[in-house]
């Protein structure tokens, strides 16, 4: 009796076992890890000062800052059946052992390992999941693919949609190099080739489940590619629905972005390729809780860029040229944007996700200068904003000296559309010949990047970053030192 008790038991394990490896087809296990050494000087272009200043935001007293960080990702991805995947990524990003200074004068608790009135981070080890999604292929008809839950989006070159960069616990100090890119959301795709039909739908932040103050974005993408040219078109229409503008006053905190636009390429010959993008905003603007009036939005985005390829196959080095313009228009100063009425026409970033610049395009998302410090509770965190309001002319390129290393430069030129904004009350307003501290505008700055990247393995890499920024005279007039920044990577992949 137990001999056959044992056979059924066994027999129903079997069976288990079957049904579930035949539920999972396939699982594969992947996963990186990158470090980061980081130096900065000047990142508010005036440099070390004795004392702390509070006009001298994100980036604390010290000009100078040195600090390493670490990111660490693990994928895993099954193949459940033949149109049912799944992906699931879990990371830790975080500066190496930062210790905050504890409030001495309330804390009776021992200083431990002899830190002193400093105690470690409780996030800084704190695991993220980035990526959670299923992918179901052919749902409910064949060309029909539906993605659901925390995955990537990119359309196009990612100038309207492609980061959703997210630094949830704080705990980088160079929060663009965050790995959290991801968006919660659906997306439907209808594969009709040449025709590619995208929707989407994505909860950006809700601040409480039960209020209508969130983020919505809301989307369609309609792309084509051509036989000839390797030439490729796409229109879109992006919706951002944004009521999460605290508001005090009459106005409704509607600060909506409608974006329509175009994006194509193409390469007339085969050494060069030629692509450009143009869009147009609508919708409602609200800058900050204060605003009494009702304002329509009336903004436009230009990105225009070409590659030459002519001498890569001549040369071993295989040389690659670029240049690139790019316009956000811009809004003229306003003496107080809490009272101000009109049409508001400065540019939206959505959730760009190409920057061609290491340290001037994150100026008003994450960094701010001395002579624009930031503003609390204002959309447009301060008026030097990278993000709005500039032309911008790139310059790019690349040679590989051998197989392995390849060596890629940047220099950016950067000018405004519309003057900026001086607060006459802050300490240090710069002010032209007329004492009028709201008309100083034109070059911004220049920007030079240097890249080496080095493929030591299949599997590991080292990189080396070096940047400068050196502002324009008169539009940082108080606060011109050149911004530095120095970022030396490795990267293992399994």
């Amino acid at each position: 009796m137990k001999f056959l008790r044992a056979l059924c038991v066994l027999a129903v394990a079997l069976c288990v076992a079957g049904s579930v490896y035949a539920e999972t087809q396939s699982v594969k296990v992947s996963g990186d890890l990158t470090m980061r050494g980081i130096l900065r000087d000047n990142y508010d272009y005036r440099g070390s000062v004795s004392e702390p200043d509070i006009t001298r935001t994100l980036v604390g007293s010290d000009s100078h800052q040195s600090f390493i960080m670490s990111i660490a990702e693990i994928e895993v991805d099954a193949d459940l059946t033949d149109n049912v995947q799944t992906v699931i990524r879990i990371l830790n990003q975080r500066d190496w052992n930062v210790a905050a200074a504890k409030n001495i004068a309330q804390n009776t608790t021992l200083a431990q390992n002899g830190l002193g009135g400093y105690a470690y981070s409780a996030d800084e080890f704190q695991v993220d999941v980035d990526l959670a999604y299923v992918v179901l292929k052919d749902f409910i008809y064949s060309p029909l693919t539906l993605t659901i839950g925390r995955q990537d989006l990119w359309f196009g070159k990612g100038f309207i949609v492609g980061l959703n960069q997210q630094n949830p616990t704080g705990s980088l100090n160079a929060p663009e190099y965050t790995a959290i890119n991801s968006f919660d959301a659906v997306k439907a795709v209808l594969d009709y080739d040449p025709w590619t039909i995208t929707g989407v739908y994505s909860n950006i932040r809700n601040n409480a489940i039960t209020a209508n103050d969130g983020v919505d974005l809301w989307g369609g993408n309609v792309g084509y590619k051509f036989d000839a040219y390797k030439a490729e078109a796409e229109g879109y229409w992006f919706f951002k629905k944004d009521k999460s503008v605290e508001r005090w006053g009459p106005v409704k905190s509607n600060n909506d972005v409608h974006t329509i636009g175009i994006r194509g390429s193409m390469d007339p010959i085969d050494v060069v390729t030629l692509a450009a993008e143009g869009a147009y905003q609508f919708g409602s603007f609200v800058g900050n809780r204060s605003q009494i009036n009702n304002r329509d939005r009336s903004a436009f985005a230009i990105d225009i860029a070409g590659e030459l390829r002519y001498f890569t196959e001549k040369f071993a080095w295989k040389p690659k040229l670029g240049i690139e313009y790019v316009l956000y228009s811009g809004n003229e100063p306003e003496e107080n944007p809490a009272v101000t009425a009109g049409n508001y026409e400065g540019w939206d970033p959505v959730y760009r996700g190409k920057f061609d610049s290491a340290i001037r395009e994150f100026v008003g998302r994450y960094y701010a200068s001395y002579a624009y410090p930031s503003r609390a509770n204002y959309v447009i965190s301060n008026s030097d904003a990278a993000f709005t309001n500039q032309h911008q002319v790139v310059f790019s390129g690349s040679i590989q000296p051998i197989e392995s290393l390849t060596l890629k430069g940047n220099y950016n030129l950067f000018w405004t559309v519309e003057d900026y904004f001086y607060d006459t009350g802050r300490v240090g307003a710069a002010t032209n010949a007329n004492a009028d501290p709201r008309n100083l505008g034109g070059f911004i700055g220049q920007e030079i990047d240097l890249q080496a990247n080095w493929d030591y393995t299949e599997d590991v890499s080292f990189g080396l970053l070096t940047a400068w920024l050196v502002p324009g005279t008169k539009v940082y007039r108080n606060a011109d030192k050149v911004a530095t920044d120095v970022v030396g990577s490795v990267k293992v992949s399994f």
